[in-house]
């Protein structure tokens, strides 16, 4: 007898996300367990509750969705969660890694991208991309081909993201540092550019109309900010496709529905077997049947 699929919710903030909860049981969840204000300490314990309870043939039916609006932290739990598994003798289950929607948001806004472009060889912009769903991005785009310009204020938080990505994917393909702090250094940071991807904070523009239309090299840009004013000025949110200036311009709820269709297939494909670890790599391979 089947046994039934059950996802285990690890959140390190007060109230685990109502967000996540609801995508899990539109992904045909049959239980959910939420913990929330989980701390490094309590993981091993919530693990082992989930690996010793079945048998290492009916533990492809549970599996971990670890979340949270904390990134860091949330990386903290994930670390924890696998050092927790025995795979020698089959005890483990799949975890899933979407921490404040970062793999399955920057999956979506790269997945984008490239049903549009080509882009191996071709240079990418990332604005304000030291945060998790940038960093996200550029890895993506990276392992692509592209070029990647990830930038932020100072060069010195641009480089200290380049050197983290760079162990996971190598330094011949790490993204390359870029300081951005005035109009002067974007504009000098666009040149050749043909995708911009907007990743900074909520209410802040990064990229001015005037200089987006003075950029003859720029195709497509996406802006995954929804709250006014947009990272890329001139843009919407429900921007999906709309060619803007010869530009083709996608907005955060442009994207959005791609994302949550990762989502629910990412916890789907969870119980497909009991040995997967889904980060940003991983999650975009998902993206690809979409």
């Amino acid at each position: 007898m089947e046994k039934k699929k059950i996802l285990v919710q690890f959140d390190p903030d007060l109230h685990a996300s109502v967000f996540d909860r609801v995508v899990a049981i539109d992904s045909g969840v049959d239980e959910l367990f939420s913990y929330s204000n989980v701390q490094p300490e309590q993981v091993r314990d919530l693990v082992h509750g989930a690996i010793f309870t079945r048998g290492p043939k009916d533990l492809k039916n549970t599996a971990l969705f670890i979340g949270g609006a904390n990134v860091e932290k949330s990386e903290k739990l994930m670390e924890k969660a696998l050092a927790a598994m025995v795979p020698q003798f089959g005890l483990r289950v799949s975890v899933l890694f979407d921490a404040n929607g970062c793999n399955t948001t920057a999956a979506a806004a790269v997945r984008t991208a490239a049903k549009t472009l080509d882009l191996n060889g071709k240079k990418a912009l990332i604005l304000a991309g030291t945060g998790p769903v940038g960093q996200r991005a550029a890895l993506l785009l990276a392992k692509l081909g592209a070029q990647v310009l990830l930038s932020s204020r100072t060069l010195e938080k641009a480089q200290f993201a380049v050197l983290s990505l760079a162990k996971k994917i190598g330094e011949s393909f790490s993204p390359i540092a870029v300081q951005i702090a005035n109009e002067d250094e974007l504009v000098k940071s666009l040149k050749g550019v043909e995708l911009v991807i907007s990743t900074g904070a909520a209410g802040v523009s990064l990229l001015p109309e005037k200089i987006r239309k003075a950029i003859d090299s720029l195709k497509m840009v996406i802006d995954l900010n929804a709250v006014p004013p947009l990272g890329i000025e001139g843009t919407s949110v429900m921007d999906k496709g709309l060619v803007r200036d010869g530009v083709v311009c996608f907005g955060a709820i442009g994207v959005g529905d791609l994302k949550m269709k990762i989502h629910r297939a990412a916890i789907a494909a969870l119980f497909t077997a009991n040995d997967q670890v889904m980060d940003a790599a991983e999650v975009y391979e998902i993206s690809k049947g979409f």
